[in-house]
């Protein structure tokens, strides 16, 4: 059991590193290229309904910042605990 809330908190690291990359390709757009499209296809699709319920502010996409928000939360409430009685 201990492997599988270990796998789950890994996997929520990778997805917010493909995050913070996509953050970056979209201030930076002299970074695109093939490997941002990738990218794209992971986090677009998580993205898209959040843009529904919250719209872009002032340019500011907040739905990043609350699905940021969320996983962060998800982490540390749900997934950590388990993986500190795991001894990691």
């Amino acid at each position: 059991m201990c492997l599988l809330y270990i796998a789950v908190q890994w996997f929520f690291y990778l997805y917010i590193a493909a995050l913070l990359g996509y953050a970056l390709v979209s201030w930076v757009p002299s970074l695109r290229g093939r490997w941002s499209d990738y990218i794209a296809m992971v986090v677009e699709p998580v993205l898209q309904p959040l843009r529904r319920i919250i719209p872009p502010v002032g340019g500011l996409d907040l739905s990043f910042l609350v699905l940021f928000i969320g996983i962060e939360l998800v982490l540390r409430y749900f997934v950590s605990p388990y993986t500190q009685l795991c001894g990691y």
